[in-house]
């Protein structure tokens, strides 16, 4: 991160102090003094505490370089003073225990979602994390951007997502998603690249706006890609073809939690990890919601390399790894997952995370 105008001057100044300090003390000792008394010499002639010389100052040489000593290290107190008297009336200052307070924030994050950029996409994706308690960071480059997100109470930093020292600092080795939003696909890419490097567990999501691009980002570590423009296309299909049942479903969540409108009807959604060994392994979906007595349906089925099949025919044969997205009452899921020793987990439907 670029160093601010009077930080900037705080550092040069204190750079120039020292070693008008150092220049001074070997220029008395090349005149015979020892080191201690060159050293004494430098600071009560500097700072002006007015005791008496240590050795008489009687050559042209000692007096210039005594004259010099006192209108540099003066220069440099003053220039040095100068800085952080502006970074005070600036509000720097502010800034600096604030970006400190911030950075010790993030240290303390884990498990949590790092979003590279935080335009309209990024925005609303952090809004959503924000209202369910997750916890998250931003990475950008834009001021007004950043601006807004520190308004919102957001934990940010200002800098390129493709940089490792930048990702480092938002905890990506300790993170658990990363979601690259921003408006360039070739910069989701490099973002990709350089996140799977550097966490090999780390569940990469990448925005792409170029269909094409969605291989290229999937085989640079991303683990899945949204294309916003695919997405916003069928829904304006969805909403031509099939308009009531659209509606119904924009309703249930855009007033509330899909998983609360759910309850009321005693269902809910849920996902079930086949675990290695588990009794789902090598049975068809339609022989599991007979042996249930229909008390759940199956609506989708994730397989281990990262396709997703909704309604999966009666007769597909589940694998160890799958994940199983069922539809179900609220009493009966949780003993399928005893029953079958399924690991459970949470399921999110557009943007609306439904827990376990």
């Amino acid at each position: 991160m670029p160093m601010s105008g009077p930080i900037r001057k705080m550092v040069v100044g204190a750079t120039l102090f020292l070693a008008i300090c150092v220049t001074a003390v070997a220029g008395y000792m090349t005149h015979g003094w020892r080191l201690d008394d060159s050293i004494y010499m430098v600071v009560i002639t500097i700072f002006g505490v007015g005791y008496g010389e240590v050795q008489p100052v009687k050559s042209p040489e000692l007096r210039a370089l005594t004259i010099m000593v006192i209108i540099a290290g003066y220069g440099a107190v003053i220039y040095t003073v100068g800085g952080f008297m502006q970074m005070l009336v600036d509000g720097e200052l502010q800034k600096a225990l604030g970006a400190r307070r911030m950075s010790i924030e993030i240290d303390r994050l884990d498990r949590h979602t790092i979003i590279c950029g935080v335009g309209r996409m990024g925005s609303i994706l952090a809004r959503e994390l924000a209202s369910s308690g997750k916890p998250f960071v931003v990475i950008d480059t834009d001021e007004r951007r950043l601006h807004a997100a520190q308004e919102l109470g957001y934990l940010f930093i200002n800098g390129d997502a493709t940089d490792e020292h930048v990702l480092e600092q938002a905890g990506i080795k300790r993170a658990a998603v990363l979601a690259t939003v921003l408006s360039e696909d070739t910069t989701n890419v490099f973002v990709a690249v350089t996140a799977r490097g550097m966490n090999a567990d780390l569940m990469i999501i990448a925005r792409g706006e170029n269909p094409k691009t969605e291989k290229k980002l999937i085989g640079c570590g991303a683990n899945s890609v949204v294309l916003p423009t695919a997405i916003g296309a069928k829904k304006l299909a969805q909403m031509i073809i099939r308009p009531s049942a659209e509606n119904m479903l924009e309703q249930m969540t855009s007033q509330g939690d899909m998983k609360d409108e759910l309850g009321r009807i005693g269902l809910q959604f849920d996902e079930l990890v086949v675990l290695d060994g588990a009794a789902l392994v090598g049975k068809t979906i339609s022989s599991i919601e007979l042996r249930s007595n229909h008390g759940f349906l199956i609506v989708g089925l994730r397989k281990t390399d990262g396709t997703t099949v909704l309604n999966p025919p009666g007769e597909t044969i589940l694998e160890s790894g799958d994940t199983v997205i069922v539809l179900g009452h609220t009493n009966d899921i949780p003993q399928l997952a005893e029953r079958f020793s399924a690991k459970k987990g949470k399921i999110t439907y557009r943007g609306v995370t439904l827990d376990t």
